[in-house]
């Protein structure tokens, strides 16, 4: 062995023994890469040093020293004045720095707000459509329609029109012998003893509903028959008939049969079928609270009774309300029909006009309760909440020059058979503006001498004097 100092420290290892070649080689490896690791590290802190010295000896960095020591020599010392100056104008940049951020954090505070009410945006819009559906299922659903019946005319020009179907159907069914309507069992059956059409065009400018009187003769077409217990047709058919009343239209054959017969009068394209049981009056009323219309005589039935004594503004309870739109056998009253149809129009605008209020819009109990009491009441084809809301919006706030309530042009007297009969040429310019989007025609315009009634003849007077009484004061003002 060689001396100690003579051995390559290399070859050795921590016993001072000597090591393999590959031990040997990855040790020079090692010492090689830490050299180099040193090497750089010196000249990194030598660049750093002449960094630094050029920066200090640059012509900006002597212009600011010689600049402050000038400030040094020339600048006087400051007063205490100066100084509480200083300090004020610290403090109110200060202030205004704290200013800045509470503005920063409110803005992020919106942000943060911005992305809740956005939550609970989708949140109510599902809300919302749950709500929508779970009232629909409540609604019954009936076999009404037929849009492409061959009576509609100008189909084009109804193409995005909505036209609503409303039949008040008086079943008894729930009715007690204390409200002297007759029940189920003593008065069977179901009769639409009120009809009207509400249309709304495409445009939405204005809404008009027309009146069917009850005892409208009509060409009644062959229908199936309807059970009002189960609330549709069955197989049976019963024939048509030439001199009919409109409401045995709906008593023989529902509201298929009595769609037919409104479209081929109208033309229209009814695509809602709305019915309703007039005993669900009575709820509807009383979830909002009453509802107030202008009664413009006491109404006292000789059927029904003291039904409303109080005149002008008058907020009535639903079961005021049930008998309001009942009544027909009004004391003092001698346009019958024409007098009942005025109310139920003037009701019905009324409870709209309760139901689109803030009262009831923003009062979740009273619109639930609502929506609950109609869809009870109801039943119909094409309807749900989304339907009846485009109906209710669209006659929201009931301006006069919106909204036209009238009854479909008649003669004014009742015929030998006791109906009532349409002035045709008046019908048609009716439902031929209504079609087509068009004004109005004159609803006091003559009737043609060619429509015009035939003198009742001495049995005629005998069988129907009523009508004749009940439709002479109603030729003047309500021909239209």
């Amino acid at each position: 062995m060689p001396p100690r100092a003579e051995l390559d420290p290399l070859t050795m290892t921590d016993e001072m023994e000597a090591i393999d070649e590959a031990t040997q080689y990855r040790r020079k490896i090692d010492h090689t890469l830490a050299r180099f690791s040193a090497a750089h590290d010196e000249m990194e802190a030598e660049e750093a040093k002449r960094r630094e010295r050029r920066e200090r000896l640059s012509p900006a960095s002597l212009l600011e020293s010689t600049r402050t020591a000038l400030q040094r020599v020339v600048a006087p010392t400051p007063s205490p004045e100066e100084e509480a100056d200083a300090a004020e104008k610290a403090e109110q940049a200060r202030l205004q720095e704290k200013k800045q951020r509470k503005i920063e954090r409110s803005a992020r505070f919106g942000r943060i707000a911005a992305a809740v009410v956005a939550g609970l945006v989708f949140l109510g819009i599902g809300g919302a459509w749950g709500a929508q559906t779970y009232f629909d299922a409540k609604f019954t659903q009936v076999s009404a329609l037929d849009e492409n019946s061959a009576d509609i005319q100008d189909a084009e020009a109804q193409a995005n029109d909505e036209n609503f179907l409303m039949v008040g159907s008086d079943t008894r069914d729930g009715a007690t012998d204390e409200e002297g309507v007759g029940t189920a069992d003593s008065t069977p059956g179901a009769r639409s003893d009120t009809v009207m059409v509400a249309h709304i065009p495409a445009d939405r400018k204005r809404v008009v509903v027309t009146s069917f009187p009850r005892d409208l003769e009509v060409n009644r077409p062959d229908c199936q028959k309807w059970d009002p217990a189960q609330n549709k047709t069955t197989d049976e058919v019963y024939k048509g008939a030439k001199f009919a009343k409109l409401n045995t239209a709906y008593a023989v054959g529902g509201p298929a049969c009595v769609t037919k017969v409104i479209q081929q009068i109208t033309g229209l394209r009814i695509n809602h079928f709305v019915g309703i049981d007039f005993n669900g009056f009575k709820e509807m009323v009383d979830a909002v609270h009453g509802v107030t219309i202008h009664n413009e005589i006491p109404i006292d039935d000789s059927v029904l009774g003291k039904v409303l004594l109080q005149t002008g503004d008058v907020t009535i309870s639903g079961d005021q309300a049930l008998n309001f739109v009942r009544a027909r056998h009004v004391k003092g009253d001698p346009t019958s029909d024409y007098g009942r149809i005025k109310r139920q129009q003037e009701f019905i605008g009324a409870l709209l006009k309760k139901v689109m209020s803030s009262d009831v819009v923003l009062d979740p109990g009273k619109l639930s309760d609502f929506i609950t009491a109609f869809a009870k009441a109801t039943f119909g084809d094409n309807l749900g909440v989304k339907q009846m809301m485009t109906l209710a919006q669209s006659m929201k706030g009931l301006d006069p020059t919106k909204i036209t309530f009238l009854t479909v042009p008649t003669v004014g007297t009742a015929n030998s058979r006791g109906n009532e009969v349409l002035v045709v040429s008046k019908t048609k310019a009716l439902f031929d503006a209504l079609r087509n989007n068009t004004p109005l025609p004159d609803p006091n315009a003559p009737i043609p001498r060619n429509e015009q009634a035939a003198p009742p003849t001495s049995t005629s007077k005998s069988k129907s004097s009523g009508s004749s009484k009940s439709t002479t004061t109603r030729k003047s003002t309500s021909n239209g």
